[in-house]
């Protein structure tokens, strides 16, 4: 049904993978969890209670980039969680860190380009998503890096290709949103 396309979620630590482990169940597609792909030092870093900077994270988005373009290659759908917070960290996952080096380029060349990447940003507020990391286990990044991610966060808006979905949904609500505006676009 829908070929090569990517759909990236972004913000929120907890329910993006439950989030997006449904919907790629539901449409057929490669899940990609990023959090697995960061390098042991930013794992140590936020275990620490330390937030990580641009310098720790462009490795890991390029990572990604990557991935997302070896899928592309072999024409695979994907969906990725990962804590896109701010605007240039989006467009080193959609044009690779040599594809950003001027945002005013990046959109231009956006605006001609077709569309691959769908970012989903699941909004709520940080009340909510605090008591819902407090129940999570096993994960490196503590609940008190929470409020750096809000203070990092650029929302994404135009000329990005985005939808904001409310956590404050049951999951089941929030898989169908996704998936009704992805089969609105193909």
């Amino acid at each position: 049904m829908f070929s090569s396309l990517y759909v990236i979620f972004i913000h929120v630590l907890f329910y993006r993978s439950t989030v997006g482990t449904l919907l790629a169940d539901k449409l057929g597609w490669k899940f990609y969890e990023g959090d697995d792909y960061h390098p042991e030092e930013n794992r140590k870093k936020m275990a620490e209670g330390i937030p990580l900077t641009d310098q720790d994270r462009i490795p890991w988005l390029c990572h990604l980039h990557d991935i997302l373009m070896r899928e592309d290659a072999s024409g695979q759908s994907v969906i990725l969680a990962c804590s896109a917070l701010k605007k240039v960290y989006r467009c080193i996952l959609e044009n690779g860190e040599a594809g950003c080096q001027s945002l005013n380029n990046q959109q231009e060349e956006k605006e001609s380009a077709p569309r691959k990447i769908l970012f989903v940003h699941l909004a709520g507020p940080i009340e909510l998503i605090a008591s819902r990391l407090e129940k999570r286990r096993g994960h490196f990044m503590p609940p008190s890096l929470l409020q750096s991610q809000f203070d990092t966060l650029e929302p994404p808006c135009a000329p990005e290709n985005f939808i904001t979905v409310s956590l404050e949904k049951p999951v089941s609500e929030t898989v169908s949103e996704i998936e009704r505006h992805l089969r609105s676009l193909y």
